[in-house]
């Protein structure tokens, strides 16, 4: 069957590496230390895949301006101590080289910044395999459409035959303002019924199941 997409575009974060539990632990312990309430789980989760200064305001957001800046060094203390040995999903490594093997453009929309993508992208090995990247600290943060739109301008990609593939609303709602097509996972920080009113064209249990599906059908 010929193919449907030419351009994936991946979410990194809950959606190629294991790191939401270590975020929202990483959020919850700067939340401590500055003697801050603790958010719950579910309100940590809600926020990851946003830039890190608009994700710690839209979760404290009657927060002093003063206090963020602290907040944010806090944050990077806990999780920066720990990135290097977060694990990708099963199947992420060999199925992201294949992916790219068939012919598949491969590129990464994050909420991470350049330097935090490049470190993650060289610890898990996975950098030659991806031709071009977004982060916030570099554009728009999600769910602006400006990441998708520039690395579709970056690449000469067709906008029809783009595929936008993340574990949040952020990265579905991301998608859809760029006016591309959506493939949501339920196995990273947000739930179900936080991805389906974002119309994805299919929703994922795991990594091993995005890879079947693209397989097939992209």
């Amino acid at each position: 069957m010929p193919k449907q997409f030419d351009l994936l575009i991946f979410d990194w974060d809950g959606t190629l590496m294991d790191s939401a539990g270590v975020i929202v632990d990483s959020i919850q312990r700067a939340c401590e230390d500055i003697g801050h309430p603790v958010p719950s789980d579910r309100a940590s989760r809600q926020i990851i895949g946003l830039g890190l200064q608009q994700a710690l305001q839209t979760l404290l957001p009657d927060l002093p301006d003063a206090e963020y800046p602290h907040l944010v060094e806090r944050y990077r203390h806990h999780y920066l101590g720990r990135d290097a040995d977060l694990p990708l999903f099963e199947g992420v490594a060999s199925g992201i080289e294949q992916l790219h093997g068939s012919g598949f453009t491969l590129a990464v929309a994050t909420g991470k910044s350049q330097h935090g993508l490049i470190r993650a992208l060289e610890a898990s090995k996975l950098g030659p395999w991806f031709t071009a990247t977004r982060c916030a600290d570099q554009t728009h943060s999600k769910p602006h459409p400006a990441m998708v739109l520039e690395l579709i301008g970056e690449l000469d990609a067709n906008p029809a035959r783009t595929l936008v593939i993340g574990d949040t609303s952020h990265d579905l709602l991301m998608a859809s303002n760029a006016g591309v097509a959506s493939l949501g996972v339920t196995y990273g920080a947000h739930e179900p019924d936080d991805l389906h009113p974002h119309a994805p064209l299919a929703l994922m249990n795991s990594f091993v199941e995005v890879h079947a599906w693209l397989n097939a059908n992209a």
